[in-house]
C-alpha cells in the first residue's frame, strides 16, 4: 500500500471516529438525557413562590393571641430597570438611600436577569402609598408576605417568634429555601409544621431578557399555597396578662397548671418584652437590644432557670418518709433552734416538739433533716448510696430533675444529682447522709425549674399523678392532641399518704407561714419556700393549689432576690388563684402594692 493510501485511510478513520462521537453525543443530549431540555425550559420560565399564611393562635377561651398582617418584599430585575431617582425610592419605602444603593449593588452582582430582594417586609401602610408610585420604577415589583401581629402584647416566651432560615436549616430540610421563615422559639418553633402551611408556586413564561410574557400553560402546573392550621392554646389570656402585671419590675416566674389535664393556664417569665418587637424589619435591632439587656428578658425563666426548691421540697421529703416508713403521721422531733449533729447545725426558727402536720404548717428545718437522715441511713439498704438511689427515684417520679417533655422549646431538666455525681465529688462509697443534709430542706445540689415545681404541686393536688404540662389544646383539623399529654404519670408514693400532707398545706395558709395567701371562700393549700442565693437576697417561693377538693389550678411562683416566700411569692400566687377562680380581686390594695414594687437585680 502506498504512503498516500495509508494517509487517506488514517485521515478517514479519524473523521469516522469524530463523526461517531458527535452522533452518539447528539443522541445522548436529544434522546437519552433530558437535562439539557430542562435547562432550556428553566431559562424560559420563572418560578415565583406563593407564601402560605401561618396559622393564627387563640387562647383557651377563643381570644386571639397571634394573627397575620400583610407585608411586601420589594424585588428587582436589574436588567429591566431604567434611570430612576434613588432618593425618591428610598423615601417611599422608608429606608436610607445608602442602604438602597448597597442592596441594588448586591442584586446586580447576583444576576442582572434574575429577581432579587431589595427591601424585605415593607408594611402595608407604606406599601399602599408606594404602590401608587411603582410605575415610576420599571424593573421593580413586589412580592406579598405576612408578618405576625400580637394584639395583646403578652406571652412572648410562650408564643415565640419567627425568623429567616439559615444555611443549616436549608441543608437539613429541603422544604426551606433562602428567604423562607421558620419558628425560632415558643409555639412557633414547637408547632412549626402545623403553623407554616405549605408554599405554592406560580410558573411564568419569560423572554430572553427575563421579562414575564404570561402564565405557563395557563397555570396548569401552578400549585396553590395552603394556609397553616390554627391553634387553640391552653393559655388563659387574662390570667397570663395578670401574672405579667404582678411581676412587672421584678425578676422571676409564674407557672399555673390545671391539675386534671396538665394544661398550662399561665407561664410568666419576668422581665418580659412586647412580642411585636421581634417582627419585621425592626426585629434585628430590637433583638440586639434585648440580648444586651442585663436583666435578660429573652431568657425563659419558667422553663430554663434552675432554682433551689427551698422549703417547698419538704412536701416531697414528707411523702417519701411516710412511704419508706421512717416516720409515721404521729412522728415527733425536737427542734432546738435547728438540727444539731456534732459540729453540724442547720438553723431553724422553732423550739420544742414538732409533730408532722406542724412541720409543714410551720416549715421546721430540724424535722426534715431528721426525716432525710433516717431515709438515707435506713438499715434495710446495704449502703447510703443504695438508699439515695431509691430516694432519687421517688423525687424524679414527681417530674423533678428530668425533662417533662412539654410541647415548649428549650425546656431544661434541672438537677437531682445521681450517685455518680457524689462519687466524683467525695469518692465512691465515701459519702454519708450528713454530707447531703441540705437537700432535706431543698437546698444544696438541687436545681428545679418553675414548670417542674408547678407540676410537682399539681401532682400533690391529684393525690399522686400528673399529666405532662402542655400549651396546645387543639389544632385545626385534628381530633386529639398528642397522646403523650393524655397519659397519667404516677409517683412511687401510695395515694393514701397525700391527704395528710395536703392537710398540712391547708394549715400553712390558715395559720402557718402564708396566712397572707388566704382568699375568702377559697380553700388554698400551699407551701412557702425561701431559697438561698449566693448572688444576693434569697429567692421568694410559693407553691399552691385550689380548691382543696376538685382542684382547678396549681401554681408555682418564684420572685428572685425578694426574701421570704411569705413576703412576695405567696401573695402573688393567691392573687393569681383568686383572679382565675373568681374573675375579680377582693384585695385591690394588695394587688397595687405587689405590682408597683420594683425588685430587679440589675437596673437598665
Amino acid at each position: 500500500m502506498s504512503t498516500s493510501s495509508t494517509r487517506r485511510n488514517v485521515v478517514s478513520g479519524i473523521i469516522i471516529i469524530f463523526v461517531s462521537i458527535f452522533v452518539v453525543r447528539l443522541f445522548t443530549i436529544q434522546i437519552a438525557d433530558n437535562s439539557y431540555q430542562m435547562s432550556a425550559n428553566n431559562n424560559s420560565r420563572r418560578y415565583m413562590t406563593d407564601y402560605a399564611a401561618r396559622g393564627v393562635v387563640f387562647d383557651r377561651n377563643g381570644k386571639l393571641l397571634v394573627y397575620n398582617q400583610p407585608a411586601y418584599d420589594l424585588m428587582v430585575i436589574p436588567n429591566q430597570t431604567a434611570a430612576f431617582d434613588t432618593a425618591e425610592l428610598a423615601s417611599l419605602i422608608k429606608v436610607k438611600e445608602s442602604f438602597l444603593k448597597d442592596a441594588l449593588k448586591k442584586a446586580r452582582s447576583y444576576s442582572r436577569f434574575k429577581p432579587s430582594v431589595v427591601v424585605k417586609e415593607i408594611g402595608d401602610t407604606t406599601f399602599v402609598s408606594f404602590n401608587e408610585q411603582l410605575y415610576k420604577f420599571p424593573g421593580f415589583f413586589t412580592q406579598m408576605r405576612t408578618l405576625r401581629k400580637y394584639p395583646n402584647r403578652i406571652a412572648s416566651h410562650i408564643l415565640g417568634y419567627i425568623g429567616e432560615v439559615d444555611d443549616r436549616v436549608i441543608k437539613d430540610n429541603t422544604y426551606y429555601a433562602q428567604g423562607d421563615y421558620i419558628g425560632i422559639s415558643g409555639i412557633e418553633r414547637s408547632y412549626e409544621e402545623q403553623l407554616r402551611g405549605r408554599k405554592g408556586v406560580r410558573i411564568f413564561l419569560v423572554d430572553v431578557h427575563n421579562r414575564i410574557q404570561g402564565g405557563y400553560q395557563d397555570g396548569k402546573y401552578d400549585t396553590l399555597a395552603v394556609s397553616g392550621k390554627n391553634i387553640t392554646t391552653t393559655l388563659d389570656a387574662e390570667l397570663q396578662a395578670y401574672g405579667e402585671y404582678l411581676l412587672q419590675k421584678k425578676t422571676g416566674a409564674i407557672v399555673a397548671i390545671e391539675p386534671s389535664t396538665g394544661e398550662i393556664l399561665a407561664l410568666v417569665s419576668a422581665p418580659t418584652y412586647d412580642p411585636n418587637l421581634l417582627v419585621g424589619r425592626v426585629r434585628s435591632p430590637n433583638y440586639r437590644i434585648l440580648v444586651n439587656d442585663k436583666n435578660k428578658p429573652l431568657f425563659n425563666r419558667a422553663l430554663m432557670a434552675q432554682y433551689p426548691p427551698g422549703s417547698t421540697f419538704k412536701l416531697v421529703n414528707a411523702l417519701i418518709g411516710l412511704q419508706e416508713k421512717v416516720i409515721t403521721p404521729g412522728s415527733v422531733f425536737t427542734c432546738a433552734g435547728g438540727y444539731h449533729m456534732g459540729s453540724l447545725k442547720v438553723g431553724c426558727h422553732h423550739n420544742g416538739s414538732i409533730d408532722f402536720l406542724y412541720s409543714i404548717q410551720g416549715s421546721c428545718n430540724a424535722y426534715y433533716c431528721n426525716v432525710y437522715q433516717r431515709t438515707l441511713d435506713d438499715k434495710k439498704y446495704k449502703s447510703v448510696a443504695e438508699a439515695y438511689l431509691n430516694w432519687r427515684k421517688y423525687v424524679t417520679s414527681f417530674g423533678l430533675g428530668v425533662k417533662l417533655n412539654t410541647d415548649l422549646a428549650h425546656e431544661l431538666e434541672g438537677l437531682v444529682p445521681t450517685n455518680a455525681y457524689f462519687d466524683r465529688y467525695y469518692g465512691k462509697n465515701r459519702w454519708k447522709s450528713l454530707m447531703l443534709i441540705s437537700m432535706s430542706i431543698g437546698q444544696g445540689e438541687l436545681g428545679v425549674t418553675p414548670v417542674q415545681m408547678a407540676n410537682m404541686v399539681a401532682t400533690i393536688a391529684n393525690r399522686g399523678y400528673y399529666f405532662i404540662p402542655h400549651i396546645v389544646k387543639n389544632i385545626e383539623g385534628q381530633d386529639k392532641i398528642d397522646p403523650r399529654f393524655m397519659e397519667k404519670h404516677f409517683t412511687n408514693i401510695d395515694t393514701s399518704y397525700f391527704e395528710l400532707v395536703i392537710e398540712g398545706m391547708a394549715r400553712v395558709v390558715t395559720g402557718g407561714t402564708a396566712t397572707n395567701a388566704r382568699v375568702p371562700d377559697i380553700e388554698i393549700c400551699g407551701k412557702t419556700g425561701t431559697a438561698q442565693n449566693p448572688h444576693g437576697e434569697d429567692h421568694s417561693i410559693f407553691v399552691a393549689f385550689a380548691p382543696r377538693h376538685n382542684p382547678k389550678i396549681a401554681i408555682a411562683v418564684y420572685v428572685e432576690n425578694a426574701g421570704f416566700g411569705s413576703t412576695w411569692a405567696s401573695p402573688v400566687a393567691s392573687l393569681m388563684i383568686e383572679k382565675y377562680l373568681k374573675g375579680s380581686i377582693s384585695r385591690p390594695d394588695l394587688e397595687k402594692y405587689i405590682a408597683d414594687k420594683e425588685i430587679l437585680i440589675v437596673k437598665k
